[in-house]
């Protein structure tokens, strides 16, 4: 993804989620995805689809682990 493309994501799921501190980060030898944090804690990827020409739409996928439940 490109650093424009990544930084609008970063602005919108701060908005979104209401926290400051998640960051969207360009993934070494991949151009078609970003990884995302809680400040330093790494929680997922954003996937960028543009098979459809008409239709461009990211997808972010976070793991949930079952010992991250057992801490809440």
């Amino acid at each position: 993804m490109k650093p424009d493309e990544i930084r609008k994501l970063e602005v919108y799921l701060r908005k979104k989620f209401e926290l400051e501190n998640i960051k969207v980060k360009a993934r070494p030898r991949k151009d078609d995805s970003a990884e995302v944090y809680i400040g330093e804690e790494f929680i997922g990827v954003i996937y960028r689809d543009d098979e459809d020409d008409d239709d461009l739409s990211w997808n972010f996928q976070m793991a949930i682990l079952e010992f991250d439940l057992e801490e809440a």
